[in-house]
């Protein structure tokens, strides 16, 4: 079963959200401000498969938790904002988390993206050798999601590693947004959704010391992997 900590000071909507989620098969921790889900973290008793957190908390605020969370463990995580913080989300995104979804959310919409980043980030079952993919310097492994360039391997999330599955399938092929963001965060594009962009951002920043220019954006079409 799939276990999750969802961090959120309204308590009535925690409770909500842990019974809607519980009815489809998924288990749900709660915590109530920034402290405590770091306590839990950290805490070897307890293991995440994803953390739902919310941006507006006490003690410890969801970017400030955010930046605390250890880069090499960190686990996938989808944000909590008020409508209309674009600032705060694209911040959380730049941070490392894996998706957003604005309040007051829709359970069913909130299980769907829960659903969508754990699939991003679970390990294939099939063999190695078919998934183990190579173009040039670069080399990723779909059954342990490791990416390496040169032979150095980088320290990439979920969402990032996909990213880098889809653009090197079509490497050299200027790939659309639209199709991305179906294929890689599984929902159509929106307009003023900048979620796609700031992964990307993400990614040529950590391959840029093996290429200056890693992933071209092509202006109204898409984006191309050169690396």
């Amino acid at each position: 079963m799939t276990h999750i900590l969802l961090g959120d000071d309204d308590e009535e909507l925690t409770q909500l959200l842990q019974e809607y989620l519980g009815n489809h098969g998924i288990s749900c921790d709660c915590v109530y401000d920034g402290a405590q889900v770091l306590e839990r973290l950290r805490n070897p008793d307890y293991q995440y498969d994803l953390l739902v957190l919310d941006i507006m908390m006490p003690k410890i605020d969801g970017l400030s938790v955010l930046r605390q969370l250890p880069v090499t463990q960190r686990i996938p995580v989808i944000m909590l904002t008020a409508k209309g913080d674009e600032i705060d989300r694209i911040i959380g995104l730049e941070l490392g988390a894996d998706d957003y979804i604005a309040k007051p959310c829709n359970p069913r919409e909130l299980l769907a993206r829960v659903n969508a980043v754990i699939k991003r980030s679970a390990a294939p079952t099939a063999s190695v050798e078919a998934t183990v993919l190579t173009h040039g310097r670069m080399l990723l492994d779909q059954n342990r999601r490791v990416c390496k360039v040169d032979d150095v391997e980088l320290q990439v999330t979920g969402t990032e590693f996909d990213l880098l599955v889809a653009l090197l399938k079509h490497q050299g092929e200027v790939v659309s947004k639209e199709w991305l963001s179906k294929t890689v965060l599984q929902r159509e594009l929106q307009p003023f959704d900048r979620s796609l962009d700031v992964h990307v951002s993400r990614l040529r920043k950590k391959l840029q010391p093996f290429h200056n220019e890693p992933i071209k954006a092509i202006r109204t079409k898409g984006y191309q992997l050169v690396l």
